[in-house]
C-alpha cells in the first residue's frame, strides 16, 4: 500500500488508537517520523516509544491516557504536502494561549514552538496538539 502523506498517516493512528484506547500503535519508521515522537514524548503527549527491527524498521508507540480518556485532546494537521506552511520566529503561533503545542521543523531539528521562539528561529508548522 502506498502513503501519500506519512505524517499525515502517522497522526490519524495516533488519534485513532487514543480514540478506540488502544495501549500502543504500531507505525513504519522514519527519521522525521522519530524525531516527532521524541518531542511528543518530552511534552508528555505519550508515555514511550521503541524501535523495532523486523523485516523492516517500526516504530511502536506506547499512548498515555488519564482517568481513560486520551491525553492528546486535538491534532490538527497544518503543513500538508500540497501546501507547506512557514513562519518567521516573529510570528509563529500559540495553541490554545500556551495551552498546547505547535511541532515546528526547523534548520535545528523538531521542536515545540516555545523552544523555537527560545532559540529565535522559525520553520515549518507541522501539526498542533492538545
Amino acid at each position: 500500500m502506498s502513503i501519500q502523506d506519512p505524517i499525515a498517516d502517522m497522526l490519524t493512528r495516533i488519534r485513532n488508537g487514543q480514540l478506540s484506547k488502544k495501549p500502543e500503535i504500531i507505525i513504519q519508521y522514519s527519521k522525521f517520523k522519530k524525531s516527532i515522537v521524541e518531542v511528543l514524548k518530552q511534552e508528555g503527549y505519550i508515555k514511550d516509544f521503541c524501535v523495532i527491527q523486523n523485516n523492516y524498521m517500526q516504530l511502536k508507540i506506547n499512548l498515555k491516557y488519564f482517568k481513560g480518556y486520551g491525553v492528546i485532546e486535538q491534532i490538527n494537521y497544518i503543513s500538508k504536502p500540497g501546501l507547506r506552511i512557514y513562519k518567521k520566529k516573529h510570528t509563529l503561533p500559540k495553541v490554545m494561549a500556551g495551552l498546547g503545542v505547535a511541532i515546528i521543523s526547523t534548520s535545528q531539528g523538531i521542536m515545540t514552538d516555545y523552544t523555537a521562539r527560545k532559540y529565535g528561529i522559525g520553520g515549518e508548522i507541522i501539526f498542533y496538539i492538545s
